[in-house]
C-alpha cells in the first residue's frame, strides 16, 4: 500500500504557487501554466480519506486527457499535454465559480434528496412517482458552488444570476457546453456498453474566451452503469450494477459515516482498497475500450517529480 502517490510537495523551476485540493494538487509554474497532478488520494462525502488507492490517479488523469482530446470539437479546453501519466499541463485560466452538473438519471445526490420527499432540485423540477436509477425525461442541470473547504451546496440558475457569480450572457453558454458535452460522453459510453448517469463540468475563462478546465467523464466526476441488463434491473428493483466512486459511500455509509459532524472515518481494509483499484481500473478499460498498462510505481513521487521538470525545462 506504500506505492502511492498520497502528497506532494515539489519545488518546480519558476514555481509561482501550490495549491492542494482534495485530490489534485494544481502548481503555477510563472503565472502562464497550470501543472495538475492527480494524486491516489480519495475522497467521498468532501473529506479525504486516511488511505490512498494504487494506480487511482493514473486512470483519472489518462481518462481526462482522452475525453478533453474527443470533446475540443465542442469547447476549447485548459489541455496542452500530460507529462506524465500522473500529470496534465495546461493553460491557466480564471476559473468560474460554479460546478456545472448534469443528471440524466435519478441517482446519488439526486435520488437522496428525493426520497427525502423533495420534488425540486436546484430550481429543477422532478417528476412524481419515480424509482431510484430511473431515467429523467430529460437530463437536468443541477449547479453547485465551489467550496475550498467543506462542502459544495446545491444552487439554481437564478440564484447564481442574482449573486453575479456568474454573467448571465456566460451561464447561457455554460449550460449549451454543458448540454453538448454530456450528449457526447452518453454516446461515447454507450458505443463501449455503458450508460453515462450523471457528471459535472468545470468552466474557465481567458480574457472572453471560455475554456473546458479539470478532468471530464472520470469516475471521480461521473457515474456509470452497465447498460446490459439495466431495464430488467430497473423492472425488478434491483440495484444498478454501476462503474463509479458511490460503492465507496455505500461502504462509508455502511460502516456510520456520511461526512457528518462527529462521525469517525472508518479506515478501509487492504482488501477493499485493492477492490476499489481494481474498480477504477475497470472503468478504464470499460470506457476507452483500451488495456491499462501500470506505470512503474516503484517509486512513483521521484518519477512524477522528474517527468514535470524535465517538460518545465523544454516549454518555459
Amino acid at each position: 500500500m506504500n506505492k502511492t502517490l498520497k502528497t506532494t510537495n515539489y519545488k518546480f523551476d519558476k514555481q509561482k504557487s501550490v495549491y492542494h485540493g482534495k485530490v489534485r494538487d494544481i502548481y503555477n509554474i510563472d503565472g502562464d501554466l497550470l501543472i495538475m497532478i492527480v494524486s491516489d488520494r480519495i475522497s467521498a462525502f468532501d473529506v479525504v480519506l486516511p488511505k490512498a488507492i494504487p494506480f487511482k490517479g493514473q486512470v483519472l488523469n489518462q481518462i481526462a486527457a482522452k475525453f478533453l482530446k474527443a470533446t475540443e470539437d465542442i469547447v476549447p479546453n485548459w489541455m496542452i499535454a500530460t507529462p506524465d501519466t500522473m500529470a496534465t499541463a495546461g493553460k491557466f485560466c480564471e476559473p468560474f465559480k460554479v460546478e456545472m452538473v448534469i443528471r440524466g438519471y435519478l441517482s446519488g445526490h439526486a435520488w437522496r434528496e428525493y426520497k427525502l420527499g423533495k420534488r425540486s432540485i436546484c430550481g429543477v423540477e422532478m417528476p412524481e412517482g419515480m424509482k431510484e436509477n430511473d431515467k429523467f425525461p430529460q437530463p437536468i442541470l443541477t449547479p453547485t458552488t465551489k467550496a475550498d473547504i467543506g462542502h459544495d451546496e446545491d444552487i439554481s440558475k437564478e440564484e447564481i444570476l442574482a449573486k453575479n457569480l456568474v454573467e448571465k450572457a456566460d451561464y447561457e453558454k455554460l449550460e449549451h457546453f454543458t448540454l453538448e458535452l454530456f450528449k457526447r460522453g452518453t454516446e461515447i459510453a454507450s458505443k463501449m456498453g455503458l450508460i453515462l448517469v450523471d457528471t459535472k463540468y468545470e468552466f474557465g475563462k481567458i480574457g472572453d474566451k471560455i475554456y473546458l478546465i479539470d478532468e471530464i467523464h472520470t469516475p471521480d466526476s461521473s457515474r456509470y452503469f452497465y447498460k446490459e441488463g439495466y431495464e430488467d434491473r430497473q423492472n425488478k428493483g434491483i440495484s444498478q450494477k454501476q462503474l463509479s466512486k458511490e460503492f465507496v459511500r455505500e461502504w462509508l455509509m455502511e460502516n456510520g459515516f456520511q461526512g457528518k459532524e462527529g462521525q469517525e472515518i472508518p479506515e478501509m481494509p487492504d482488501d477493499f482498497v485493492n477492490k476499489v483499484s481494481d474498480r477504477y481500473i475497470e472503468l478504464f478499460e470499460k470506457i476507452t475500450g483500451e488495456k491499462f498498462q501500470k506505470s512503474d510505481i516503484s517509486n512513483v513521487s521521484e518519477r512524477v517529480e522528474k517527468n514535470i521538470s524535465d517538460f518545465i525545462e523544454k516549454n518555459i
